[in-house]
Formats: structure tokens, sequence, C-alpha cells
């Protein structure tokens, strides 16, 4: 009697597993016919996802991760610049890392773009108004939609827009490690005279003569006129150029922003740039940067006349009556913006 019952029990647990084996294979014969009709996605995690809100990919992703292969030859050249830059820093580190830590006071001139997860440095006389406006844009939440419409005084409002020396320290590093970071260049001679004309060949700019204008009339004009010391609006590019190399200057207090060198104003031996735009090629750079961000459907970057913009011709005209020494002298203080960027030396210029 116990030996039949074992047996029982034996032909139960057969019976239990075969009957889930053919269970199993059936399951499995289901998902095979399946997965004919309605194959399995390996999902690319960098791949744009249908199922989310149009953006959800990055700008940075999309940098270093395109799906738009069309672009490939673009991300080639942003990345040799990006390689230009790393290799000045690493030349000359021992002068260009001279303070290792960055303060938030160092920061002012980067512009956060929350919504798009984008930094951008902007740089004086390098198209930066337009880009402000197209930033306003980008940041305004539906507020503005065509850049042009901003006037060019309500996109120099600090207010308007947020920089990265607001955040705490720990917002600030996350920031710098996961948004994407750019800013726009320009050969620095040519962004020189152009800071030169525009602040103190135009009439209108009676602040930058009253506070810089005058002080260079007095420190290096001979028998100046009362006139010329007390509006300080006949400034000359040979004494610009003086007031610039001179020692006391930068002693006193930082250059202003719009002659300031690109290194000092962005810090890129600091803060690793994912694309550096150039002024030569302003446009096709600001919409390559606008397609990251997913924008470029309703959003291109504004295009304008270039009949007044300062060329390299006219840089050599105003360089014509600078001494040698003194260009020698002015190019040192530049040095690294041509070095970084990839400037060569003008051919105008007669160094020691």
């Amino acid at each position: 009697m116990k030996q039949a019952l074992l047996e029982l029990m034996r032909m139960n647990r057969i019976c239990r597993m075969v009957l889930a084996t053919c269970l199993g294979s059936f399951i499995l014969v289901i998902f095979y016919f399946q997965s004919m009709f309605h194959p399995v996605i390996h999902r690319n995690p960098f791949a744009p996802d249908v199922c989310c809100r149009k953006g959800s990919r990055n700008a940075l992703q999309e940098l270093y991760n395109p799906t738009q292969l069309e672009y490939s030859s673009t991300a080639i050249l942003h990345q040799m610049r990006r390689d230009q830059v790393s290799d000045t820093c690493r030349a000359y580190s021992a002068s260009s890392r001279k303070r290792r830590v960055l303060t938030p006071s160092d920061l002012k001139h980067l512009v956060v773009d929350e919504e798009h997860e984008m930094i951008y440095c902007y740089v004086p006389k390098v198209a930066c108004t337009n880009w402000k406006r197209v930033m306003m844009v980008l940041t305004g939440r539906g507020k503005y939609s065509d850049p042009m419409d901003i006037a060019p005084n309500e996109a120099h409002i600090p207010s308007n827009l947020k920089t990265l020396n607001q955040y705490t320290i720990p917002e600030i590093n996350h920031r710098l490690k996961s948004y994407l970071k750019f800013l726009f260049v320009r050969e620095p001679f040519e962004r020189l005279v152009s800071a030169y004309r525009n602040k103190f060949t135009r009439k209108y700019n009676t602040s930058f003569h009253k506070r810089f204008g005058t002080k260079i009339v007095r420190r290096h004009r001979k028998n100046a006129t009362q006139e010329a010391l007390h509006s300080g609006s006949d400034v000359k590019f040979e004494e610009f150029v003086d007031y610039l190399i001179h020692p006391t200057t930068q002693k006193e207090e930082p250059f202003n922003e719009h002659w300031q060198t690109v290194y000092s104003l962005c810090h890129p031996c600091h803060i690793r740039y994912d694309l550096v735009g150039k002024y030569e090629t302003l446009e096709q750079d600001s919409n390559y940067i606008l397609r990251l961000a997913g924008v470029i459907d309703y959003l291109r970057f504004p295009t304008y006349a270039k009949s007044t913009r300062t060329t390299d011709e006219m840089a050599a005209e105003f360089f014509q009556n600078i001494s040698s020494h003194h260009q020698t002298q002015l190019f040192e203080l530049y040095k690294f913006d041509f070095l970084m960027f990839n400037y060569t030396t003008p051919s105008y210029l007669k160094l020691d």
C-alpha cells in the first residue's frame, strides 16, 4: 500500500513538470508570434523618445551624441576648436591658471537658460546684444517670440537674464557639469578697434567719455584743452592704446568688459566650453546651437547689415600710427585670445 502511494506521488510530480513545461512552451510561442508583428525596440538611451515632450534630449546630449549625422562635419569643427583651447591652456598652464578656483563674481558674464539647459558667456563686441535677445526669447516662457522686437537697451538690463553667479555653489557646479556651455569670440584687434569706435567716436556715449575719456586725455595728452579734459569726447586711438598698455591702468581696476580679453571674461582654462562660436561664422554657429537646443523650427539668429562692422582693413588703418613697441606690448595683453581661438598674428603688425 505504501509503495503504491509513493508511486502515485511520483507520477503526480511528473505530470506537474510536464504540464509546466507545456505551459512555458505555449507562452514562448505566443511571444514569438507577437514579436513578429510587434518587434521589440532596443532603445538608444540618447535617442529622442516619441512618448515624451519635445526637447527631453538636451543640447549637450545632442552635441556629443548627434541624431542628425549631416552635422557631423560641424561637430568635428567644434571639436577642433575645443582642442585648440585645451592645448593652449596646457601649453601656458603656469600663466593661464594663476587662479585655480573661480569665485561667483567671476561668473557674472555666464547667462543661464534653465529651460534648454544652456549657458552662454557673453563677450561685448561679439554680437552679444543679439545673443542676449535670443536668450531672452529662450528664457521668456513665451513673453518674446522675435529677438528683433526686443530693444537693444532692454537686452542689456541685468534683471532680464539670470547669470550663473546668482546660484549657490552646488547649483553652479551642477550646471557647469550638465549644461551646454558656449561663447562667441572674434579676432582680438578687430574687436578692440570696434570697441574704440563704438565707445569713443560716437557722440551719444557720454558716460564712457566721462568715465574713461577724461582719464585718458588727462594722462596721455600733453597740453590738453579744458574742454577735452572736461568732456573726454575726442580720444584718439593712439591715446586709447597708451591707456591700455600703461602699467597704472591694470593696477587701478580691471579692463572694462568691452575691451577686456575673452580669456579674462569667460575663463576658458577653468570652464570647459562645449562650443566656441566665431564672429566670422556667426550665423552658421549660432543656428547650429539653436538646432542643438531643438528650437530652430521657430527661432533663428537675427541677420543684419554688415556695412558698419569693423574689418581687418579698418583695424590695419587704426594701427598705422601705433609704434612697433606699443604694438608688441598690446599684443602681449591679448596674446592668449589670439592663441586660444586660433587667430593668426595680423599681417599689419610691426612687432619688436
